[in-house]
């Protein structure tokens, strides 16, 4: 009997601790998201990747050094001809000659270092802000991942609600359909009266049943949203009442240095004026300064260990001026270019912002509707509860009819159902609200 009391209180533990390993609240959800889920990791890995284009454009700027090894085998050595005079022969007559062994051989290092380039200077600019940029897209990646975690997480609590609504009617129409029917068997009510309620407890379960399957696709889609193992359950501590809509002011203009999208453009205008910057250094001269220091020998035979085989060095240094002098006008063209671009940008810029402040007011009216109802809905939700009672009292004491009953249920149940579905509305609402005036930080 012990045995069996320390495994019940054994198993009963481990189920405890499992359930709060998978209980979050919306904040866990959010940072469970930010670490796992797909589109996160992916703008991490391209932050990653931003920054190893920074070092590779770096390495451009630094001493290139490289070993070279070669070996030729002349299966014909090459001829040359030469006049025969120089060999006595007659004037006007060509001796071919072979100069040159059948097998050669080289080793060396040559090394390089650029000295001067406008436009290695003016991409070590762009390269760091590419790398802003993908800061920028990583930061929008994460407030979007937070944004639909965030709406998940509460279609989940509501659907949660809905099903404890739900539940709260059965328990209370199956109560009265037990006394009604015991009623019925004593002779006090007519069958009427039963089939009414019953009809209106069959209603019910018709309910719970869609109720139950959209709470399961809600938890699919916050799993989905967060990165989460499909198959694994998952818990929610917070509760409708977490999200307090008391607390909301209404903004008055948008802060765009907090909109993710508008701060990613304001980085595509920076590298798109040092493109423009770029293309002028075009014009500038570069110096790339160089030297090699190699050895290398000749032999007719092919023999890599010949004894006294000779090894002859060679060595140079040297600097390479390149001074652009006329190129069709193709430079110039190509800077023409990219400052229409640059105003391309600038008119996206102005359009992106009139379009954040024609949201952010779209998203004040949808808010503001939807609070506005939530407290019509809300105080209709109390008038059908109490009539939902009364009626039920007036029954009880044969002044009332079994049609006024199930009509006051069947009104209670339409109202709980609009109250959660307007409070999930306004919830979103707010949501969109923070997200459009800027006041999201993720």
């Amino acid at each position: 009997m012990k045995k069996l009391l320390i495994l019940t209180l054994v198993i009963f533990l481990s189920e405890n601790i499992y359930a709060q390993e998978n209980t979050f609240s919306l904040q866990q959800c959010i940072e469970y998201a930010l670490k796992n889920h797909g589109s996160v990791l992916n703008a991490q890995l391209d932050e990653d990747i931003a920054q190893q284009k920074v070092n590779e454009l770096r390495g451009l700027g630094t001493p290139q050094i490289e070993g070279t090894a070669d070996f030729n085998n002349f299966l014909e050595v090459p001829t040359s001809f030469v006049p025969g005079e120089f060999f006595g022969g007659a004037p006007g007559a060509v001796i071919p000659v072979q100069f040159g062994l059948r097998y050669s051989s080289s080793a060396a290092i040559n090394a390089s270092q650029l000295l001067f380039d406008g436009s290695y200077l003016v991409g070590l600019q762009a390269s760091k802000t590419y790398q802003n940029l993908s800061r920028k897209q990583s930061k929008q990646t994460r407030t979007e991942a937070a944004v639909n975690v965030t709406k998940a997480y509460y279609g989940a609590i509501v659907s949660n609600a809905r099903m404890d609504v739900i539940d709260a009617n059965l328990e209370r129409v199956e109560k009265m359909l037990g006394e009604i029917r015991v009623l019925n068997l004593n002779g006090f009510v007519e069958k009427l009266d039963v089939d009414r309620l019953e009809l209106a407890y069959n209603n019910l379960l018709v309910d719970k049943e869609k109720v139950k399957r959209f709470e399961t696709l809600s938890y699919g889609l916050l799993k989905f949203q967060m990165g989460y193992p499909a198959a694994q359950p998952i818990n929610l501590s917070d509760s409708l009442e977490v999200f307090n809509l008391q607390e909301v002011s209404i903004p008055e203009s948008v802060n765009l240095t907090n909109i993710p999208e508008y701060e990613v453009m304001t980085v595509n205008k920076n590298l798109q004026e040092l493109d423009v910057k770029r293309y002028k250094t075009t014009y500038l001269p570069s110096l790339v300064a160089f030297g090699s220091i190699g050895y290398n020998n000749g032999r007719n035979s092919f023999d890599i260990y010949q004894s006294g085989l000779k090894w002859y060095p060679s060595a140079l240094i040297g600097a390479k001026l390149t001074v652009p002098i006329w190129d069709g006008l193709q430079k110039s063209s190509r800077i023409s270019q990219a400052k229409l671009a640059l105003k391309k940008v600038d008119n996206a810029l102005v359009l992106m912002k009139n379009g954040f402040e024609l949201e952010l007011e779209s998203a004040k009216a949808n808010y503001m509707n939807n609070a506005a109802s939530l407290s019509i809905v809300k105080k209709n939700k109390e008038l059908a509860t109490e009539i939902a009672r009364v009626s039920k009292v007036k029954y009880d004491n044969g002044v009332g009819s079994s049609l006024e009953v199930v009509d006051a249920e069947s009104a209670l149940r339409e109202a709980d159902a609009n109250y959660l579905n307007t409070l999930y509305e306004t919830i979103i609402a707010r949501i969109d609200l923070d997200k459009a005036s800027g006041n999201l930080n993720y």
